[in-house]
């Protein structure tokens, strides 16, 4: 556990120095790094400004930093404490393009028999199709192709590295939005045992007094094969998220609160409690 403080510090770092980074000047300078932050003023000027919600992967390309910490009740009746959530480092290093280097999360457990330890090494990599913003028509839509590497540690890990592309879309009307992720988890490995789980996801939301962000998601897997061929979960998930808040020159605030309450009888875990800090540069 001492090793994970280490982990953001060093992140933050790298956030902090990379084109774009967060302590850059409001106004971009010369050279590469002007041209990197008019490519992400470009880019997200082109999109929708809604805000990214707490349990759905948004379709607009953000450039922040994003820390989650997450408590759930597990099947088995013991609970779960997630630090990181697998989210981590977010850029925009080319128009249409985001990229997600998340760092693994350190996953403690209520039972004293089963270890602690750190989570799969994750990646997501974005494209943007269409946008249009909030004076036009007001929608995107974006591909991706997420990855995951079975890095855990004892048990906190997949068996094998896992493909997920997706499609993610979103509209809005005035202060209200939705947006819509659909994607399949493509185990490397013993794809008859694990199957081929599709994750379907929809984030409902209202602005109110331009920073509370009000929301309902609802988040869904279904399993058409392996050994729960048949089976499916649904969460109904209120949450809030408030932001963006200026903190200094281009670095911003954003923070969040929800819950996943299982609304099927078959459920991996539930009443899962999540807190998101996001920093956006």
């Amino acid at each position: 556990m001492n090793s994970q403080p280490r982990i953001l510090t060093l992140l933050l770092l790298v956030c902090i120095s990379l084109p774009g980074g967060a302590w850059a000047q409001d106004e971009p300078p010369d050279g590469y790094l002007g041209r990197w932050f008019e490519n992400v003023r470009r880019t997200q000027a082109e999109q929708p400004h809604w805000i990214t919600p707490m349990f759905t992967t948004t379709p607009r390309l953000e450039e922040e930093f994003r820390y989650d910490i997450s408590r759930q009740s597990l099947a088995d009746g013991e609970t779960m404490v997630n630090y990181g959530g697998g989210k981590g480092l977010e850029l925009i290093p080319a128009e249409h393009i985001e990229v997600i280097l998340g760092v693994p999360p350190y996953l403690s457990h209520s039972s004293p028999v089963t270890p602690d330890g750190f989570g799969d090494v994750s990646f997501l990599l974005k494209y943007r199709i269409l946008a249009s913003n909030e004076g036009q028509h007001n929608y995107i839509v974006t591909a991706f192709l997420g990855a995951s590497l079975p890095t855990g540690s004892y048990s906190n890990g997949a068996e094998h590295a896992v493909i997920t592309p997706t499609i993610a879309f979103g509209k809005g009307w005035g202060n209200f939005d939705f947006q819509s992720t659909a994607g399949v988890g493509i185990p490397t490995g013993d794809v008859d045992r694990l199957g081929t789980p599709v994750a379907y996801n929809t984030a409902f939301q209202y602005r109110l007094w331009q920073k509370l962000w009000p929301e309902v998601e609802v988040n869904s897997t279904f399993w058409m094969n392996g050994e729960r061929a048949g089976k499916k979960q649904l969460f109904l998930s209120p949450g809030l998220v408030v932001g963006r808040l200026h903190l200094w020159r281009r670095l911003g605030l954003t923070v969040g609160g929800g819950v996943q309450i299982a609304a099927t009888q078959f459920h991996t875990y539930n009443h899962n409690w999540a807190l998101s800090v996001r920093f956006p540069f």
